[in-house]
């Protein structure tokens, strides 16, 4: 079972969207065989915050749409406790999600879905550093999305 933990301080996702994303996650965490309690955090800011953690935390001064922090990365794995598997929180830019949307001619609720897989898919261990991880990881995702039914509208 998965749970999500939706932040939404511009309180502009509707209920349906947050449905989807979490669908969406639930599935993609099945068919990555994640079996055992988990939980996540998904928060939607904008430009000015998102700017400010990526230049705080990935050096990195400019907006972007989305980033993810994995709470699992070089963590030790306790066993016997009886607690849910953290696996981090993927933080979205709504404008930025909302001028990609516009741009590749397709649902801002896709785009959202599109980012929300794409952090998870980070949160996991996915990356796209190299060529051959970012084949792997985009062709994962396209995958889950399609399977999902999720595809450009």
């Amino acid at each position: 079972m998965l749970t999500m933990d939706f932040i939404d301080e511009q309180q502009v996702i509707d209920e349906d969207t947050k449905n989807q994303i979490e669908s969406l996650l639930t599935f993609a965490a099945k068919k990555e065989n994640i079996t055992e309690e988990a939980e996540l955090s998904i928060s939607f800011v904008d430009e000015e915050e998102i700017q400010a953690i990526n230049r705080d935390y990935r050096d990195k001064d400019k907006v972007t749409d989305v980033i993810s922090f994995s709470l699992e990365e070089d963590e030790p794995e306790i066993e016997g406790l009886d607690m849910p598997r953290v696996l981090g929180d993927i933080i979205i830019c709504l404008e930025v999600a909302k001028e990609q949307a516009e741009s590749y001619n397709h649902s801002l609720s896709r785009e959202l879905g599109f980012l929300a897989l794409h952090g998870f898919l980070h949160l996991l261990g996915y990356d796209h550093m190299t060529e051959e991880d970012e084949k792997e990881m985009f062709s994962r995702q396209d995958e889950i999305l399609n399977e999902f039914g999720l595809t450009r509208e």
